[in-house]
């Protein structure tokens, strides 16, 4: 079994024996949307995939995100408004998804957004087709950048439409994660470093 089928095994073991946590709407209404959390391999190195909206969406214009978005009342599952969300946004199709499980719910802090965020793994190579409207470029990160003690984390302050955002982020090349898209990656890394770690030692 190679290293890909590992991981792929591993983490659906894992997200299989946990619960994510979940935030309802308790305190209020909310609205929800779903993420797609794709991971893949490429030259040997496990990466997760990500984009770079465009500067004319309504919300989060211009951040570094998953493939994903509102749930929709056509939607069965949070899978489903997953699937639904890759394939409009960068014509990832729902047949060449693994889907391995969910990991804990997120919160943005601007626009009230439940993420509800489901870990897959996609083909590597794989002929995208963007939605220029809403995604600029993709981009693979590999999976090490969000080590804890990585040289690529900082503590991002950032003001924009009258918030302040501070936290943890990472930065790859000229890219800044921040934001809820970070704290998804964060809670990734805290359920998996060890099994990567584990992976790391295969090599």
């Amino acid at each position: 079994m190679g290293r890909n089928s590992n991981l792929q095994t591993l983490i659906k073991e894992i997200l299989s024996s946990r619960e994510p946590l979940c935030i309802g709407d308790d305190q209020g209404p909310r609205r929800h949307a779903c993420v797609l959390v794709p991971l893949l391999v490429e030259d040997g190195t496990h990466k997760m995939l990500l984009t770079k909206r465009t500067d004319t969406l309504a919300h989060h214009k211009g951040q570094i995100s998953f493939p994903g978005g509102s749930c929709d009342a056509c939607d069965c599952t949070l899978e489903d408004t997953a699937l639904r969300e890759a394939f409009e946004e960068i014509g990832l199709h729902k047949d060449d998804v693994k889907i391995l499980g969910r990991i804990d719910d997120a919160v943005t802090v601007s626009s009230s957004f439940v993420i509800h965020p489901i870990v897959g793994q996609v083909p590597c190579p794989y002929e995208f087709t963007l939605n220029t409207a809403e995604v600029e470029r993709l981009i693979k990160i590999p999976l090490d950048v969000f080590r804890p003690g990585s040289s690529a984390s900082l503590s991002h302050q950032l003001r924009r439409d009258g918030w302040t955002y501070s936290g943890l982020a990472w930065q790859y090349e000229d890219d800044i994660i921040w934001g809820a898209t970070a704290r998804v990656i964060l809670n990734f890394m805290e359920i998996f470093s060890d099994t990567l770690v584990l992976l790391s030692d295969e090599r």
